[in-house]
């Protein structure tokens, strides 16, 4: 097996990869998203999310839901991450952090004293597309212009 057949191989498993943690991440936010949009799956709804949030309640169903599907089509995938690790890094400072790490068992246990290990996890499930990029499975490898210089698409809309 010479270098080049390799490099191949290596950089399909990276694109699978991609793919895959794109993929989950993308469907936990587009569903928690969802619950926050439309009210699915036991959820809130918008109305609620912005009287409970105001305009940041509005912002975050928004960003989660299309977030999610961004990420699972590839379709501004770096931009997608983006919103997402924000939207966590102020989940953690608002709601999760003062309630330390862990995110707690037992009956007592409920979304608004969960502890802030789960939106790390997140965190670091989006951070591989943020620095890589979607991949080579993504739709918006094939929507955006490419580079003259790379053939690759602009990082910013990738």
């Amino acid at each position: 097996m010479n270098a080049e057949q390799v490099v191949s191989r290596d950089r399909t498993a990276v694109d699978v990869s991609l793919l895959i943690v794109r993929v989950v991440v993308g469907v936990i936010f587009a569903l928690h998203g969802s619950q926050k949009m439309f009210g699915a799956f036991g959820g809130p709804g918008l109305a609620a999310m912005g009287q409970m949030m105001g305009v940041l309640g509005y912002l975050v169903s928004i960003g989660e839901f299309f977030g999610g599907l961004g990420l699972i089509f590839g379709f501004l995938s770096r931009f997608s991450a983006a919103s997402l690790i924000v939207i966590m890094f102020g989940a953690i400072g608002m709601v999760h952090g003062k309630n330390g790490f862990f995110l707690g068992t037992g009956p007592e246990s409920t979304l608004a004293t969960a502890g802030y290990e789960y939106c790390l996890a997140l965190i670091g499930l989006l951070a591989p597309t943020l620095i890589a990029g979607p991949g080579r499975f993504a739709i918006g490898r094939c929507l955006f212009p490419k580079s003259a210089r790379t053939g690759r698409p602009i990082i910013v809309l990738e």
